[in-house]
C-alpha cells in the first residue's frame, strides 16, 4: 500500500525544527486538564473494558464445553454458539480471513459522556475519547492512535472549525467518522461505541480487578459524590474504588498520569477475564455492558475478532497520541495538531511504514527510574552502552510502571524487539511512541525503569 504523502488538513502548519517553548506548553496543557470534567479524559478504558468483555465473552463461549456447563445442554444460547462454531469452521482460514482478509482495517473507538436525555444514551453527546485501532491480520499485530478530544479541525457539511468531539453532537457517528477521514486521509472501516457508564457495571459483573496502585491516593469531593481512598500497593478494587483509581488527577504528569493508569488497569482487567472463576460470570459481564455499547459490527466480526485478539502479544501493541500544542483563542482551548508529527505518526502507526532502522551517530537515550529500581536502572544502562546505545541522560521519576518510549521514527518496534535480545532487563516493557515530549532531554529513546 502506497504511504499516504499529503499533508494534514484542517491544522496550522508549524515551521519546521524543534518545538520551542516545550516547557510553558506543558505547563498550559497542564492548567487546562485541570479545569476539564473528571470524566473527560478516562473513557480510553470503557472502550477497552468493553472490548475486553466482547473478546473474553466469545473466546470463552466458542470452547466447546463452556456453553454446556453454564447454560445447559439444551438451552438456546448452546445451540446458538454451537452453530457459530460450526458456521466458523466451514470457512476456509475462518480464524484470520473474515471479515478482516488480509488487508488491514481501522477500527474507531468513541467514549460519549452522559446523556440529557435518559431515554437516548447517544444522541447529541461528545465524544471525550477517540481511539483509532489498526489491525493487521497478517501480523497479527495492532497499533493505536488516540486523538485529544480539543483537536482542532473542519468539520464537514459547512460546520466549519470545532473541537473534534463537538462532530458526534452536531451530526453522530458519521459526522465523526468523515471528520477523521477527512483530517488524517485514512479510511474509516468499522465503530464501536461505548457509554461512561459501561466501566461501573462491567466492574461489578466481574467482582472487582486486581490492580497495582502505584502510589496513595486521597481525595473528596463531596459536590461530585466522588471519594477516593486507595492505598499503596497490589489492591483488589471494587466498581468504585475502580473508578476513584481512573478518575484521581492530583499528581505532577496531570492527564498523562492517568492515561497511564487506564493502561495499566486495563492489563489487570484483562488478566481477570482470563482467570478460570471469570468464566460464569461472562453473561453477567455481557448484559451488563450490552446497553452502553453501540457498533456496526456484526455478531461474527466481533467473534473474528475475539479469535484474532488471542494471537496478540499487549507487549508489542504500538500506540500514539497524535501530537501538538495547546492554543488558546479567547475562552476556548484548543488542541492545535503539529501536521509534519501528524503524519508521520500516521504513515508509521496506520500505514505500517517501515523505517531505516541505520543511525548516522550512535543511537542516544534517556533512562530514568524510580528510587527502589536504580540498580536495575545501572544494569539497564550498562548493557545499553554494550549495544552501541549512547545514553546522554539520566534521572529520577515517581513513576512506577515501566515503558519503553520512542521519539525517533526510526526506532520501531523491530528496533526495540531486536535490543530486547541483548538488554534482557527491557523484557515485559511496553512500547510507546512519542515523537514531540521528552521526559529527560531530547533522544532516540527512554527507557523507564520502575519494576512493575
Amino acid at each position: 500500500m502506497a504511504t499516504y504523502k499529503r499533508s494534514v488538513t484542517g491544522v496550522k502548519r508549524r515551521p519546521q525544527g524543534k518545538y520551542s517553548g516545550r516547557k510553558k506548553d506543558m505547563n498550559e496543557i497542564k492548567r487546562k486538564q485541570q479545569k476539564g470534567a473528571l470524566f473527560a479524559k478516562f473513557f480510553v478504558m470503557f472502550i477497552f473494558i468493553s472490548v475486553a468483555a466482547v473478546i473474553g465473552m466469545f473466546y470463552y463461549a466458542l470452547k466447546s464445553d463452556f456453553c454446556e456447563q453454564h447454560f445447559g445442554l439444551n438451552s438456546p444460547v448452546t445451540k446458538f454458539f454451537k452453530q457459530m462454531a460450526s458456521d466458523n469452521s466451514k470457512k476456509a482460514n475462518a480464524e484470520f480471513s473474515l471479515p478482516f482478509g488480509h488487508r488491514r482495517k481501522n477500527i474507531l473507538l468513541l467514549g460519549v459522556d452522559a446523556s440529557e436525555n435518559p431515554d437516548d444514551l447517544w444522541t447529541g453527546t461528545r465524544t471525550d475519547t477517540i481511539i483509532i485501532i489498526n489491525i493487521d491480520p497478517r501480523t497479527k499485530s495492532v497499533n493505536a492512535i488516540s486523538i485529544p478530544r480539543d483537536s482542532k479541525v473542519y468539520l464537514p457539511n459547512h460546520n466549519g472549525i470545532q473541537k473534534i468531539n463537538a462532530a458526534h453532537a452536531i451530526g453522530g457517528v458519521n459526522m465523526t467518522v468523515k471528520t477523521i477521514e477527512n483530517t488524517l486521509g485514512i479510511n474509516i472501516d468499522r465503530y464501536i461505541m461505548v457509554h461512561d457508564n459501561a466501566v461501573r457495571n462491567i466492574v461489578e459483573a466481574l467482582g472487582g480487578v486486581d490492580v497495582y496502585v502505584e502510589k496513595n491516593m486521597y481525595y473528596n469531593d463531596y459536590a461530585g459524590k466522588l471519594h477516593i481512598n486507595l492505598s499503596k500497593g497490589y489492591q483488589h478494587l471494587s466498581a468504585d474504588e475502580a473508578i476513584g483509581y481512573l478518575r484521581f488527577r492530583h499528581d505532577p504528569l496531570g492527564d498523562i498520569g492517568r492515561t497511564q493508569r487506564q493502561q495499566w488497569f486495563l492489563r489487570g482487567l484483562v488478566d481477570t477475564l482470563k482467570k478460570p472463576e471469570t468464566i460464569s460470570k461472562l453473561p453477567e459481564v455481557v448484559s451488563a455492558s450490552r446497553k452502553y455499547i453501540k457498533t456496526d459490527m456484526s455478531l461474527y466480526e466481533l467473534t473474528q475478532f475475539a479469535m484474532m485478539a488471542k494471537h496478540i502479544d499487549m507487549d508489542k501493541v504500538e500506540i500514539a497520541t497524535l501530537p501538538g500544542a495547546p492554543n488558546k483563542r479567547g475562552y476556548i482551548s484548543y488542541w492545535i495538531l503539529d501536521p509534519d508529527k501528524t503524519q508521520e505518526v500516521v504513515n508509521r502507526l496506520i500505514y505500517r511504514r517501515s523505517y531505516s532502522r541505520e543511525f548516522e551517530d550512535a543511537p542516544t537515550a534517556s533512562v530514568v527510574y524510580t528510587d527502589s529500581e536504580s540498580a536495575e536502572a545501572g544494569k539497564i544502562k550498562e548493557a545499553l552502552k554494550n549495544n552501541g546505545v549512547n545514553v546522554t541522560c539520566e534521572s529520577r521519576i515517581s513513576k512506577t510502571h515501566s515503558q519503553f518510549i520512542a521519539h525517533n521514527k526510526k526506532v520501531t518496534n523491530e528496533y526495540f524487539n531486536n535490543l530486547k535480545k541483548d538488554v534482557s532487563g527491557l523484557a515485559g516493557y511496553q512500547f510507546v511512541y512519542e515523537p514531540v515530549i521528552y521526559m529527560c532531554g531530547e533522544t532516540d529513546f527512554t527507557v523507564v525503569v520502575a519494576g512493575k
